[in-house]
């Protein structure tokens, strides 16, 4: 092993783990409080012990390499499991900390839960958050994710899932789309000349979703003709913006942009079946204190903005 620090497997592991996080020997040593030479002796040692490269160096950066990756992703668990178990104490419990992963879809960051974030470390300062902003299927055990927040049905009996809101949408779209095509008179119009949609993709294997459109006593699903298809929430805001289609939007995604004059409601006799946000998780025995608050502040977030819909 190098001369120099007596390697500690646990600070090693950490020191490797914040080295990836960071990007950098200098960044990880800032944040875990040591000096850079202490963290590289760590990472070295770790490696001789393990006898595999985990980082490759250059003079402008550090990556991680397939077997660092693989390693990783263990040695972030272990790191987590371990503050688990600590801030499950009485003694942490006022004030939670430690690391959390959660991933969230585009949009929701962007209106909802980002600007509303100072708030949460203001009371919170000691918790770290990842926030992995996506509209994927993300795998929870696989990817090291705690939480994610979803709309529509999950599918996973392997989460815990809670519901914390109600998605209500409805159809817009740009004024310099329906000043080219005109204003559709009824769903049917979408699917024909002139009219398009953009279209969304819950991800990039699946095609593109339908949606349905409920008036009284009649139901339609509508498939759309469309020549965009997208899988980001940010992405198929913007493309309707640009006048590329109509899109299915949630009220509170749409409500700025209409202010603006950006978008316009269309087919406004027509209504979109509220759809279900959850938050869910893994079904651990017990769920740590940072997750816990973190949940919790969650769904007082969305019940003031998107509360749950009270049948008519």
């Amino acid at each position: 092993m190098p001369a120099g620090v007596p390697m500690d497997r646990f600070d090693a592991m950490q020191a490797f783990a914040r080295v990836v996080e960071t990007g950098s020997f200098t960044k990880a040593a800032q944040t875990l409080h040591m000096s850079r030479t202490t963290v590289t002796q760590l990472v070295q040692q770790l490696e001789a012990r393990l006898r595999v490269r985990l980082l490759n160096r250059t003079t402008r950066q550090v990556n991680v390499t397939a077997d660092g990756a693989a390693y990783y992703e263990h040695v972030a668990r272990l790191l987590g499991d371990l503050d688990d178990a600590e801030t499950s104490l009485s003694s942490f419990a006022a004030s939670p900390r430690g690391r959390l992963r959660v991933d969230v879809p585009a949009p929701l960051a962007r209106f909802l839960l980002v600007p509303a974030l100072p708030g949460f470390h203001a009371r919170y300062p000691d918790i770290q958050l990842d926030l992995g902003v996506s509209d994927r299927n993300v795998d929870l055990i696989d990817e090291n994710v705690d939480c994610v927040i979803r709309g529509g049905v999950l599918t996973d009996p392997s989460l815990v899932a809670r519901k914390i809101g109600d998605l209500q949408a409805a159809l817009f779209a740009a004024p310099a789309y329906l000043d080219s095509v005109g204003v559709p008179d009824h769903p049917g119009a979408l699917e024909a000349e002139p009219h398009r949609i953009v279209g969304y993709r819950g991800s990039r294997r699946a095609g593109v979703m339908p949606y349905v459109l409920q008036r009284g006593n009649e139901t339609l699903t509508v498939q759309g003709r469309h020549v965009l298809a997208v899988d980001d929430g940010n992405a198929y805001l913007a493309a309707g913006v640009a006048g590329l289609g109509v899109l299915w939007l949630p009220e509170y995604v749409a409500a700025t942009h209409a202010q603006r004059g950006e978008l316009q409601r269309v087919l406004t006799d027509w209504t979109v079946p509220a759809m279900p946000l959850h938050i869910a998780f893994r079904p651990n025995r017990h769920v740590s204190a940072k997750l816990r608050v973190f949940i919790d502040w969650v769904a007082d977030l969305v019940a003031a903005h998107l509360p749950i819909a009270t049948p008519p």
